[in-house]
């Protein structure tokens, strides 16, 4: 929901639907591709450990991605982002 939200708010006018779509085929093949590796996760090492990895590396990534990109942390409250442009 976050994601959508700034992509709608900081996404000028004229590019918005064209950046929408493009964003929408990354989400669904994303959700395809977590969910095979979920499954072969869970075939290998069980769906306890399954879980504990994920939550392992859902971890490592968030703090990688705020240490790779610091701005991401400085956001202001979405209700006070405006498109650039």
């Amino acid at each position: 929901m976050v994601r959508q939200s700034l992509v709608q708010l900081l996404t000028p006018d004229e590019l918005r639907g064209r950046v929408t779509a493009v964003n929408q085929i990354f989400i669904g093949s994303s959700n395809e591709i977590g969910a095979l590796r979920a499954g072969l996760m869970s075939a290998l090492i069980g769906p306890v450990g399954a879980v504990v990895w994920r939550g392992i590396g859902t971890i490592m990534v968030t703090a990688a991605v705020a240490c790779a990109v610091p701005a991401l942390r400085r956001l202001p409250a979405l209700h006070t982002l405006k498109a650039e442009g």
